[in-house]
């Protein structure tokens, strides 16, 4: 049986010596409900975008606080294009729904672009594959372990 979402990132966290936190909760589905549920800002979350940049797709991290500026995102990536994901895209690529991606693109063999903004957090939180499955890791282990590529998106 194949390794679900989390337990594939569960597993990458391991192997790289990541200090993480699981938090088990009842399923959420929006930004500011899973900050709620986690007792954490808003501002912490750690928002995993899927777009179709020009002819590919990627992956754009923000905090949940922010909204993505396809402006400033068109011209940091080069494309003139850029749209978001419809669900079934996100689903093909991901095998998740909205919502639950972690913002690991490389686990998806999609390149990561991270918002500078989110560094102001020293701890991240996201969901983890699962809308009732969250993840609290410092911001500096994210950057050192999934080296996304920084771009001013918000």
């Amino acid at each position: 049986m194949a390794a679900t979402v989390f337990e594939r990132l569960q597993d990458f966290l391991q192997r790289h010596a990541v200090t993480f936190t699981v938090l088990r909760h009842a399923p959420v589905f929006t930004s500011e409900q899973a900050a709620a549920v986690r007792g954490t800002s808003l501002a912490s979350g750690a928002k995993a975008l899927v777009l179709k940049a020009g002819e590919e797709f990627v992956m754009a991290i923000l905090p949940a606080d922010r909204k993505l500026e396809s402006r400033k995102a068109r011209d940091g990536l080069g494309v003139k294009s850029l749209r978001f994901a419809t669900k079934e895209e996100v689903f093909e690529r991901t095998g998740l729904q909205p919502g639950s991606i972690p913002p690991f693109g490389s686990l998806f063999g999609l390149k990561t672009y991270c918002d500078a903004a989110l560094a102001e957090n020293p701890s991240i939180n996201f969901n983890a594959g699962d809308h009732a499955i969250s993840v609290q890791m410092p911001y500096a282990e994210y950057v050192r372990v999934e080296k996304p590529n920084m771009l001013p998106i918000t």
